[in-house]
Formats: structure tokens, sequence, C-alpha cells
């Protein structure tokens, strides 16, 4: 099974028809997103071969930081976007995921995605520079 989860910041309705033509999308809106936008969710909440993932934009969080997204959700992935800084952290058998941000740098950061596979129930994440 392949999809694209999407951490918010989408920048439109246009994005996400050429991410479809890639896979399935399921985004959540980010801090910049247009406010009720039905194709945009506030959280995704999935569980694949056993293994629960969390997706939301971290600025539920003011600053979101591995710590505290640790401790406000219980899943064993959690995918978040806002600081648009990538990153993969592990800690007790649980994954923080940023990937960045797959369009123009900006922040200093190079164009990028997080590409998450789970195998026998375990998941194993890394990050993929693009552009």
């Amino acid at each position: 099974m392949e999809f694209i989860l999407h951490a918010g910041d989408v920048g439109g309705d246009e994005i996400l028809d050429e991410l479809s033509i890639i896979a399935p999308v399921h985004a959540v809106y980010g801090n910049v997103d247009e406010p009720g936008n039905p194709r945009l969710r506030a959280a995704i909440d999935i569980a694949i071969d056993g293994v629960r993932i969390h997706v939301s934009h971290g600025h539920e969080l003011g600053v979101p930081k591995p710590e505290k997204l640790l401790a406000r959700y219980a899943a064993d992935v959690i995918v978040y976007g806002h600081t648009h800084s990538p990153l993969v952290v592990k800690a007790d058998g649980r994954l923080v995921v940023n990937p960045g941000a797959a369009g123009p740098a900006r922040f200093d950061f190079k164009p990028g995605v997080a590409v998450l596979e789970i195998a026998d129930g375990k998941p194993d994440v890394r990050l993929v520079p693009i552009g």
C-alpha cells in the first residue's frame, strides 16, 4: 500500500491534484492553508500493519519539538511539518518525523521528503533530498 501523507502548508488544491497523480493523498492543514478546505483535516490517525501513525502540522503545539509531540500523541510514528526542518528522532521505540518541505527552498533548508516503510510491523524512515 502506497500513499502520500502531507503534513500541512499544502499551498492549494492544485498541489494535492498533482500529488494524487503519484499516489493517493491524505493531508492535514497547516497554518498558511485556507481554512475550511474539505480536502484537509486537522489530524490523521491511521494504523498500518499494527503501527500507529499520527500526522498533524505541529502548529497546534506552538513550537513543535519532538519531546512535546511524544508527550501529546501516543502513536508509534508522529509526522509533523510547521518548522520545515527535516528531522528524524527515535525515542523509546517511537519515531518523530519532519519531512521538511518539498517545495521551493525556504529557511535555508533544501527541499526534501521522508519515506516511511513498514515491514513486519516495524517502521523505518529515511529523509530524501529532492531537486
